[in-house]
């Protein structure tokens, strides 16, 4: 429950992030999902916590729709 508080209080920097992942996906969808993900958190500095929420909701999501 704790992780829905910190999605609706998501930083400005976690909003450009998931906005340009999802940019990004488009855009070049031969592009690796956790290599865009990993470049995201580190263009828009993203905190350790920020960090895990991408990892955590991205790449599960990914790899899920991949399958």
């Amino acid at each position: 429950m704790g992780d829905t508080q910190y999605v609706q209080g998501m930083s400005t920097n976690l909003k450009n992030a998931v906005r340009w992942i999802s940019e990004v996906v488009q855009e070049h969808p031969e592009k690796k999902r956790n290599q865009v993900v990993k470049e995201a958190e580190l263009r828009f500095d993203l905190t350790p916590r920020e960090c895990d929420f991408l990892d955590k909701n991205f790449t599960e999501l990914i790899s899920s729709s991949t399958c």
